[in-house]
């Protein structure tokens, strides 16, 4: 079994505001990190580089992204959570994933 983690309460609670759909489908998937940690894969979450991970939730109202890293033991912390306006992912977003990726890790 793996923890979940936030990077703060702020992150928790955006993405707990997130659009009844998009939202279930991120807890689906939070269960499995629990249970899988890494191997969890495409289409479901994708290496991003550098230790920065994306957790690709889709429901009736669109798409969301959650930015996730590992930490020491069987930790993963979720950095940033976005909803998706277009099919890029905004560089501010990944860029602030990125800051806390550094921040997060030891």
């Amino acid at each position: 079994m793996w923890t979940v983690l936030y990077y703060n309460d702020r992150v928790r609670r955006e993405i707990e505001e997130w659009p009844v759909g998009i939202y279930a489908d991120y807890l689906r998937l939070i269960e499995w990190l629990e249970e899988d940690g890494l191997d969890l894969r495409m289409p479901h979450a994708r290496p991003m580089g550098d230790g920065l991970f994306e957790l690709r939730c889709k429901g009736p109202e669109g798409i969301g992204r959650a930015f996730y890293c590992t930490q020491v033991g069987r930790t993963l912390v979720i950095l940033h959570g976005i909803v998706k306006k277009s099919q890029a992912t905004p560089a501010k977003d990944l860029k602030l994933a990125r800051k806390r990726l550094k921040e997060a890790r030891p």
